[in-house]
């Protein structure tokens, strides 16, 4: 599909004779949620002998009752050229700082904990799980998405997914140079990878760069002072070695990792198999039978009793695997660990 830019709006052809016309009305990256909502649409025909590069909306009238459909898969192509013009076009933020934190639920206790003026980028995936290779290229964010789609299931629209995770690192990249950049992290696989990333997004950047190490917190709750920290930005040997780092972890094709002996890890898929079927026969033993326990309650009980519980939907993917081997007898449709019951197959020992 043809478009054009014609701050601040952006033109679609939509049809041979119809042109969409976009209006942006926020420099934030919009998602597929909200692409009717921060944002202005209009509709306008082309004339017969007109061209589309020629085009300019102001000399117009638009066209009245117009609607349009369009499948999420084109929907979603819409949204990525609308963020990439958006990022073309970002106004510097007015904040003194940039912080970046893994998961978008940390970002939001962080932003509660700062003081203004402040600017907090939550990364929506957790790189513990799922595929890292050439992750910072194209074709490795296509690669993990696709093992993400056909194994994890965390309820949320695979397009949607795709476009929070293209969001983050338009964020990460587009970072005015002036601005320092603190990027938090704690003892734990997602953080560490995760820190690792966001240093390889930031590999031609010049900003100053510094690490927050929140050790063994897995809260933000209270008001955070900036100086009680290690200020001291990365140097470039540093910075070296996080990347030289993160270019092994973009060479393998693990999907589980842990945080062992101040490294990252890889461990086999099923590395977590026993542990699950050794608590599902063990919550069987204290039910007083073999009955059939909802999947979300059995995931409740496994990350309160693992010493280190893994990403809550890759145990869920486990499980059904073990569904799928025979280890588990199931009982509903796994759409989701509230639709489903799991136990262990009759002649499964308990002892």
């Amino acid at each position: 599909m043809e478009t054009i830019m014609h701050y601040p709006y952006i033109y679609f052809l939509y049809k041979p004779n119809q042109v969409l016309v976009y209006k942006i009305q926020t420099f934030e990256y919009i998602s597929l949620a909200d692409v009717m909502e921060k944002g202005e649409w209009s509709s306008y025909a082309l004339q017969p002998s007109e061209s589309f590069t020629a085009f300019h909306h102001e000399q117009r009238q638009p066209q009245e009752g117009w609607t349009f459909w369009m499948e999420q898969e084109q929907l979603y192509f819409f949204v990525e050229m609308i963020n990439d013009y958006i990022q073309q076009v970002m106004i510097t933020t007015t904040a003194q700082a940039v912080h970046i934190v893994c998961s978008e639920a940390v970002a939001g206790s962080l932003r509660g904990a700062l003081a203004p003026p402040k600017y907090v980028i939550g990364f929506p995936e957790d790189l513990s799980i799922g595929p890292l290779w050439k992750l910072d290229e194209e074709r490795g964010q296509a690669f993990r998405h696709e093992w993400l789609r056909e194994n994890i299931n965390d309820g949320l629209d695979d397009f949607v997914n795709d476009n929070h995770f293209k969001n983050a690192i338009r964020e990460i990249q587009d970072m005015p140079s002036h601005l320092p950049i603190y990027i938090w992290y704690g003892h734990n696989a997602e953080e560490q990878c995760g820190l690792r990333f966001f240093l390889c997004l930031l590999r031609d950047k010049s900003n100053d760069i510094m690490l927050i190490n929140t050790g063994e917190q897995n809260v933000i709750n209270r008001q955070w002072d900036i100086a009680l920290y290690d200020n001291k930005p990365l140097t470039t040997k540093e910075h070296l070695m996080f990347q030289q780092q993160w270019q092994d972890l973009a060479q393998t094709k693990d999907v589980c990792r842990l945080w062992r002996h101040q490294r990252i890890q890889g461990v086999s898929e099923n590395h977590y198999d026993s542990v699950i079927i050794s608590m599902l026969g063990q919550l069987h033993q204290e039910q007083g039978s073999i009955d059939f326990i909802q999947t979300g309650v059995f995931l409740s009980e496994l990350l309160v009793r693992m010493e280190e519980p893994p990403n809550i939907f890759f145990l869920e993917y486990r499980i059904r695997t073990l569904v799928y081997s025979g280890e588990f007898e199931l009982k509903g449709i796994p759409k989701s660990m509230r639709h489903y019951q799991v136990r262990l197959r009759q002649k499964t020992s308990l002892a």
